[in-house]
Protein backbone atom coordinates (compact mmCIF):
# COMPACT_ATOMS: atom_id res chain seq x y z
CA UNK A 1 0.00 0.00 0.00
CA UNK A 2 1.07 3.65 -0.83
CA UNK A 3 -0.10 5.48 2.44
CA UNK A 4 0.35 9.59 2.56
CA UNK A 5 -0.69 11.39 5.68
CA UNK A 6 -1.68 15.21 4.81
CA UNK A 7 -1.90 17.94 7.14
CA UNK A 8 -5.05 19.33 5.13
CA UNK A 9 -8.42 18.29 3.67
CA UNK A 10 -6.99 20.25 0.40
CA UNK A 11 -3.74 18.76 0.13
CA UNK A 12 -5.72 15.34 0.39
CA UNK A 13 -8.29 16.56 -2.37
CA UNK A 14 -5.68 17.89 -4.34
CA UNK A 15 -3.71 14.50 -4.23
CA UNK A 16 -6.69 12.45 -5.35
CA UNK A 17 -7.95 14.69 -8.30
CA UNK A 18 -4.30 14.78 -9.63
CA UNK A 19 -4.63 11.23 -9.78
CA UNK A 20 -7.70 11.05 -11.59
CA UNK A 21 -6.86 13.83 -13.72
CA UNK A 22 -3.54 12.25 -14.72
CA UNK A 23 -5.42 9.06 -15.50
CA UNK A 24 -8.19 10.71 -18.11
CA UNK A 25 -4.77 12.26 -19.21
CA UNK A 26 -3.30 8.81 -19.98
CA UNK A 27 -6.42 7.50 -20.93
CA UNK A 28 -9.03 9.52 -22.21
CA UNK A 29 -11.40 6.50 -22.33
CA UNK A 30 -11.01 5.25 -18.68
CA UNK A 31 -13.34 3.77 -16.55
CA UNK A 32 -13.33 5.58 -13.45
CA UNK A 33 -15.21 4.09 -10.27
CA UNK A 34 -16.99 7.15 -7.83
CA UNK A 35 -18.09 7.03 -4.36
CA UNK A 36 -20.18 9.17 -2.33
CA UNK A 37 -20.53 10.90 1.15
CA UNK A 38 -18.79 13.57 2.65
CA UNK A 39 -15.34 13.19 2.03
CA UNK A 40 -15.32 13.01 -1.89
CA UNK A 41 -17.16 16.20 -1.93
CA UNK A 42 -13.94 18.33 -1.92
CA UNK A 43 -12.18 15.68 -4.54
CA UNK A 44 -14.78 16.21 -6.69
CA UNK A 45 -14.20 19.94 -6.65
CA UNK A 46 -10.98 19.96 -7.45
CA UNK A 47 -11.51 17.45 -10.39
CA UNK A 48 -13.70 20.35 -11.47
CA UNK A 49 -11.40 23.04 -10.93
CA UNK A 50 -8.87 21.23 -13.08
CA UNK A 51 -11.56 20.09 -15.76
CA UNK A 52 -11.98 24.05 -16.40
CA UNK A 53 -8.07 25.24 -16.08
CA UNK A 54 -6.58 22.68 -17.63
CA UNK A 55 -9.22 21.45 -20.29
CA UNK A 56 -9.11 17.32 -19.53
CA UNK A 57 -12.18 16.08 -20.72
CA UNK A 58 -14.18 13.57 -19.62
CA UNK A 59 -16.13 13.21 -22.62
CA UNK A 60 -15.26 9.36 -23.37
CA UNK A 61 -14.78 7.68 -20.40
CA UNK A 62 -17.63 5.50 -18.27
CA UNK A 63 -18.02 6.07 -14.55
CA UNK A 64 -19.81 3.55 -12.01
CA UNK A 65 -20.71 4.62 -9.04
CA UNK A 66 -20.60 2.02 -5.98
CA UNK A 67 -24.25 2.18 -4.58
CA UNK A 68 -27.48 3.67 -4.21
CA UNK A 69 -30.26 3.77 -1.40
CA UNK A 70 -33.43 1.19 -2.18
CA UNK A 71 -36.66 3.32 -2.25
CA UNK A 72 -34.85 7.08 -3.35
CA UNK A 73 -35.62 8.07 -6.92
CA UNK A 74 -32.91 9.75 -8.67
CA UNK A 75 -34.49 13.40 -7.89
CA UNK A 76 -34.78 12.44 -4.63
CA UNK A 77 -32.11 14.82 -2.82
CA UNK A 78 -30.52 12.37 -0.57
CA UNK A 79 -30.18 9.57 -3.13
CA UNK A 80 -26.94 9.21 -4.98
CA UNK A 81 -27.76 9.65 -8.88
CA UNK A 82 -28.62 13.27 -7.29
CA UNK A 83 -25.59 13.50 -4.98
CA UNK A 84 -23.25 12.89 -8.51
CA UNK A 85 -25.00 14.99 -10.26
CA UNK A 86 -25.23 18.20 -8.47
CA UNK A 87 -21.20 17.81 -7.17
CA UNK A 88 -19.87 16.51 -10.44
CA UNK A 89 -21.66 15.47 -13.57
CA UNK A 90 -23.33 18.37 -13.84
CA UNK A 91 -20.05 20.07 -13.62
CA UNK A 92 -18.02 18.49 -16.39
CA UNK A 93 -18.66 17.15 -19.79
CA UNK A 94 -19.11 13.55 -19.04
CA UNK A 95 -22.32 12.39 -20.93
CA UNK A 96 -25.10 11.52 -18.89
CA UNK A 97 -25.47 7.84 -21.10
CA UNK A 98 -21.66 6.74 -19.73
CA UNK A 99 -22.76 7.35 -16.21
CA UNK A 100 -23.80 4.51 -14.31
CA UNK A 101 -25.41 3.85 -10.71
CA UNK A 102 -27.24 1.05 -9.16
CA UNK A 103 -30.81 1.79 -9.61
CA UNK A 104 -32.68 1.46 -6.23
CA UNK A 105 -36.45 1.69 -7.59
CA UNK A 106 -35.73 -0.99 -10.09
CA UNK A 107 -38.78 -3.41 -10.73
CA UNK A 108 -36.64 -6.13 -9.58
CA UNK A 109 -34.04 -5.14 -7.56
CA UNK A 110 -32.30 -8.98 -8.45
CA UNK A 111 -32.13 -8.26 -12.28
CA UNK A 112 -30.60 -5.33 -11.26
CA UNK A 113 -27.70 -6.60 -9.40
CA UNK A 114 -27.46 -8.79 -12.48
CA UNK A 115 -27.50 -6.21 -14.83
CA UNK A 116 -24.48 -4.08 -13.21
CA UNK A 117 -22.60 -6.94 -13.07
CA UNK A 118 -22.69 -7.39 -16.70
CA UNK A 119 -21.72 -3.55 -17.08
CA UNK A 120 -18.49 -4.11 -14.72
CA UNK A 121 -17.85 -6.90 -16.88
CA UNK A 122 -17.73 -5.48 -20.19
CA UNK A 123 -16.31 -2.08 -18.63
CA UNK A 124 -13.53 -2.99 -16.08
CA UNK A 125 -12.69 -0.28 -13.71
CA UNK A 126 -9.31 1.49 -13.73
CA UNK A 127 -9.50 3.31 -10.90
CA UNK A 128 -11.83 3.32 -7.95
CA UNK A 129 -12.50 5.80 -5.32
CA UNK A 130 -13.55 4.56 -1.95
CA UNK A 131 -14.71 6.31 1.23
CA UNK A 132 -14.37 4.31 4.60
CA UNK A 133 -17.28 3.55 6.72
CA UNK A 134 -16.50 3.93 10.90
CA UNK A 135 -17.43 -0.29 11.04
CA UNK A 136 -14.87 -0.74 8.22
CA UNK A 137 -17.45 -0.74 5.54
CA UNK A 138 -16.45 -0.37 1.63
CA UNK A 139 -19.35 1.02 -0.61
CA UNK A 140 -22.36 -0.28 1.50
CA UNK A 141 -20.75 -3.99 1.75
CA UNK A 142 -21.01 -4.32 5.89
CA UNK A 143 -19.25 -5.92 8.44
CA UNK A 144 -20.44 -10.34 8.15
CA UNK A 145 -19.50 -13.72 8.51
CA UNK A 146 -19.55 -13.77 4.79
CA UNK A 147 -19.31 -11.09 1.96
CA UNK A 148 -21.07 -11.39 -1.42
CA UNK A 149 -18.85 -10.62 -4.43
CA UNK A 150 -20.84 -9.06 -6.97
CA UNK A 151 -23.78 -6.68 -6.80
CA UNK A 152 -26.00 -7.08 -4.42
CA UNK A 153 -29.02 -6.18 -1.80
CA UNK A 154 -27.80 -5.43 1.83
CA UNK A 155 -29.52 -4.59 4.72
CA UNK A 156 -27.85 -1.01 6.18
CA UNK A 157 -26.59 -2.10 10.09
CA UNK A 158 -27.57 0.68 12.67
CA UNK A 159 -24.36 2.13 12.82
CA UNK A 160 -24.09 3.45 9.11
CA UNK A 161 -27.84 4.53 9.00
CA UNK A 162 -26.82 6.39 12.27
CA UNK A 163 -23.72 7.49 10.27
CA UNK A 164 -26.38 9.02 7.63
CA UNK A 165 -28.62 10.22 9.25
CA UNK A 166 -27.22 13.46 9.42
CA UNK A 167 -27.98 14.15 5.58
CA UNK A 168 -31.98 13.16 6.49
CA UNK A 169 -34.22 15.23 8.27
CA UNK A 170 -34.19 12.15 10.64
CA UNK A 171 -33.30 8.94 11.18
CA UNK A 172 -36.31 7.89 10.77
CA UNK A 173 -35.57 8.75 6.74
CA UNK A 174 -32.95 7.17 6.23
CA UNK A 175 -33.43 3.91 3.96
CA UNK A 176 -32.77 0.82 5.30
CA UNK A 177 -31.52 -1.27 2.38
CA UNK A 178 -29.04 -0.32 -0.40
CA UNK A 179 -27.71 -1.66 -3.71
CA UNK A 180 -24.20 -1.92 -3.30
CA UNK A 181 -21.22 -2.87 -5.65
CA UNK A 182 -19.49 -6.20 -3.96
CA UNK A 183 -16.19 -6.37 -2.14
CA UNK A 184 -15.13 -8.72 -5.27
CA UNK A 185 -16.26 -5.82 -7.78
CA UNK A 186 -13.96 -3.52 -5.79
CA UNK A 187 -10.95 -5.43 -6.00
CA UNK A 188 -10.73 -5.75 -9.74
CA UNK A 189 -10.09 -2.19 -9.99
CA UNK A 190 -6.84 -1.63 -11.64
CA UNK A 191 -6.10 0.81 -9.08
CA UNK A 192 -7.59 2.05 -5.58
CA UNK A 193 -8.07 5.58 -3.92
CA UNK A 194 -8.86 4.90 -0.76
CA UNK A 195 -9.30 8.65 1.11
CA UNK A 196 -10.63 9.48 5.08
CA UNK A 197 -10.32 11.95 6.85
CA UNK A 198 -11.41 12.65 10.66
CA UNK A 199 -10.08 11.94 14.18
CA UNK A 200 -13.32 9.89 14.18
CA UNK A 201 -11.93 7.38 11.35
CA UNK A 202 -8.19 6.68 13.37
CA UNK A 203 -9.41 3.34 14.98
CA UNK A 204 -10.89 1.56 11.79
CA UNK A 205 -8.04 2.88 9.47
CA UNK A 206 -5.46 1.49 11.70
CA UNK A 207 -7.61 -1.96 11.73
CA UNK A 208 -8.35 -1.76 7.84
CA UNK A 209 -4.51 -1.43 7.26
CA UNK A 210 -3.20 -3.54 9.27
CA UNK A 211 -5.63 -5.47 11.43
CA UNK A 212 -6.15 -8.95 10.47
CA UNK A 213 -8.11 -9.98 6.60
CA UNK A 214 -11.48 -10.33 7.86
CA UNK A 215 -14.90 -10.10 6.50
CA UNK A 216 -15.71 -8.78 10.46
CA UNK A 217 -13.59 -5.63 8.56
CA UNK A 218 -14.69 -5.24 4.69
CA UNK A 219 -11.72 -2.84 4.34
CA UNK A 220 -9.45 -5.53 5.58
CA UNK A 221 -9.47 -6.66 2.55
CA UNK A 222 -7.82 -4.34 0.35
CA UNK A 223 -4.47 -5.40 2.16
CA UNK A 224 -5.03 -8.28 -0.98
CA UNK A 225 -4.77 -5.63 -3.66
CA UNK A 226 -1.38 -4.94 -5.13
CA UNK A 227 -2.02 -1.16 -6.16
CA UNK A 228 -4.09 0.55 -3.32
CA UNK A 229 -3.20 4.33 -2.65
CA UNK A 230 -4.41 5.28 0.64
CA UNK A 231 -4.67 9.30 1.26
CA UNK A 232 -5.40 10.42 5.30
CA UNK A 233 -5.72 13.57 6.91
CA UNK A 234 -3.47 14.09 10.18
CA UNK A 235 -6.03 13.20 12.06
CA UNK A 236 -7.40 9.96 10.40
CA UNK A 237 -3.77 8.95 9.93
CA UNK A 238 -2.87 9.80 13.98
CA UNK A 239 -2.67 6.11 15.47
CA UNK A 240 -0.21 4.55 12.43
CA UNK A 241 3.01 3.91 13.62
CA UNK A 242 4.64 4.56 10.16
Amino acid sequence: MNIQIFDSQEQLDETAAQYLIDTVKHNPEAVLGFATGSTPIGIYDKLVEKHHRLGVSFRHITSFNLDEYVGLTADHEQSYAFYMNKHLFSRIDLPAGQTNLPNGMADSLNSECKRYDQLLEEHPIDVQLLGLGHNGHIGFNEPAEGLIGGTHIVQLQEKTRDANARFFDSKDEVPTEAVTMGVGSILKAKTIILAVRGADKADIVREALFGPITTDCPASLLQTHSDVIVLLDREAGRKLDL
